[in-house]
């Protein structure tokens, strides 16, 4: 039954979601860099051509986003969702359709990426809103379990399974997938039903403004626990992907790993964040969130310094493995963990916002370190670059919370009185079941 692991039903409505995000992540993961093959194999396109298609998309895309947070908050979310996986989807049938036609270049896959980046930051941030609305504040930690397991067996699965369809079709196949895929998403989102009431401006009728563009920075920055997290995870995620493609160039190039053993170096350990995120809920039971956080938040820290220790055959297979199980395992703890957190600590007319400005950072920040990352390469060496982002990378910590910070403070508007708590107005197929077990 969608929506139940374990025992535990977190409803129809939720589990709908679920299977959306699911088709979702299985599509983006299988054309995990379907554009980087499609520059590279059909349009014959260079390393720095292939730089620039990786870094302007995004990062264009980033910046499309931000008035698309404030627009969005005071919408209804179901909408905006699924509306964004329509564009998606016909921005990515384009691709095979334009080949098909002789007319595809480099332009023409940039100005897709800028869209889907910009539509990927605006549904991010809108199911984390509609998320918030479906399921009860107790099971947030479980619902985002979930969602994060399900990234992380996309994962593991996706790149795969795309690498076998590119063999077999190129990379124009993988592409299609994605765009049905999103399209599959936008009817399951779009079968979710119910109601959903509009948000309300606290001053209806107003124009965007551009506090309004701000809002979600400015509640990021002036939460004190929302601000470590902020930059802590902005400097890990930002070194991990920065040494992705030093660890390619030392492993495909330097030391002559064959593809398929690359692939599988960071195919297998994704079973760590599967583990990693069925155990949040439960250890957070036990030792509690702050705890948990802190941990989680810590070990992940401790890993990519051994990335610069890789050495040729089945040794340095092992070791990049290894390596890569406890990092994401840790992840895989941290992340449902940190989600549930800052949406407990985010009003609810500021979610969409909040979480429009963290991606829109997350985004750029992870352009630019990339890019740092290939000077700093270039200039002493993949190996040397990697050890030096493992080493700030175990700086990082300094960036958690290091007390547990009470609950954030709230203009009297945003209280809810006990009788109107969104588990008890949600429809009765919305509600939980009674009886429940960690899922």
């Amino acid at each position: 039954m969608p929506g139940r692991v374990a025992g535990r039903s977190l409803g129809r409505r939720f589990g709908w979601l679920w299977a959306a995000y699911a088709v979702s992540s299985f599509g983006t993961r299988l054309a995990f860099d379907a554009f980087t093959m499609i520059a590279v194999l059909l349009l014959h396109a260079g390393p720095a051509q292939v730089a620039a298609l990786a870094a302007a998309g995004p990062a264009v895309g980033a910046v499309l986003a931000v008035p698309l947070g404030p627009w969005v908050e005071f919408r209804r979310k179901r909408p905006v969702l699924v509306a964004a996986d329509l564009l998606r989807c016909a921005a990515l049938l384009t691709v095979p359709l334009a080949y098909a036609l002789g007319r595809l270049g480099l332009t023409h896959l940039v100005l897709v990426s800028m869209l889907v980046a910009a539509a990927d930051i605006t549904f991010t941030a809108a199911s984390g809103a509609y998320l918030k609305s479906l399921v009860a504040p107790g099971d947030l930690l479980a619902a985002n379990g979930r969602l994060e397991a399900t990234t992380w067996t996309a994962t593991m699965v996706g790149p795969p399974l795309g690498g076998s369809a590119v063999g077999a079709f190129g990379p124009l196949a993988t592409v299609l997938a994605d765009a049905v895929s999103y399209l599959l998403s936008a009817a399951g989102i779009r079968a979710i039903g119910g109601t959903e009431p509009r948000p309300e401006r606290p001053d209806a009728g107003a124009r965007l403004r551009a506090g309004d563009l701000l809002a979600g920075w400015r509640h990021i920055l002036t939460d004190p626990a929302l601000r470590l997290l902020f930059c802590n995870t902005a400097l890990v995620n930002g070194l991990i992907m920065a040494t992705a493609p030093q660890l390619a160039v030392l492993m495909l190039d330097r030391l002559a790993f064959p593809p398929w053993q690359y692939g599988l170096a960071f195919a297998v350990p994704c079973l760590g964040g599967l583990l990693g995120a069925r155990l949040a809920p439960p250890l957070v039971a036990r030792y509690g969130r702050h705890r948990v956080l802190r941990t989680a938040g810590t070990l992940r820290a401790c890993w990519l310094l051994g990335l610069a220790f890789v050495m040729p055959g089945v040794p340095g297979l092992v070791l990049v493995m290894t390596v890569e199980l406890g990092l994401i395992a840790c992840v895989g703890v941290f992340q449902p963990v940190f989600a549930t957190y800052r949406l407990e600590r985010t009003p609810d007319d500021l979610v969409t916002r909040t979480l429009s400005a963290w991606s829109v950072t997350a985004k750029t920040g992870m352009a630019a370190l990339t890019a740092l990352w290939g000077l700093l390469a270039a200039a002493v060496g993949p190996r040397t670059s990697l050890a030096a982002a493992g080493a700030l990378l175990l700086l990082s910590p300094l960036l958690l919370p290091r007390r547990e910070h009470g609950a954030p403070h709230r203009r009297p508007e945003e209280a809810r009185p006990e009788e109107t708590r969104p588990e008890e107005t949600r429809p009765e197929e919305a509600r939980p079941e009674e009886a429940r077990t960690d899922g």
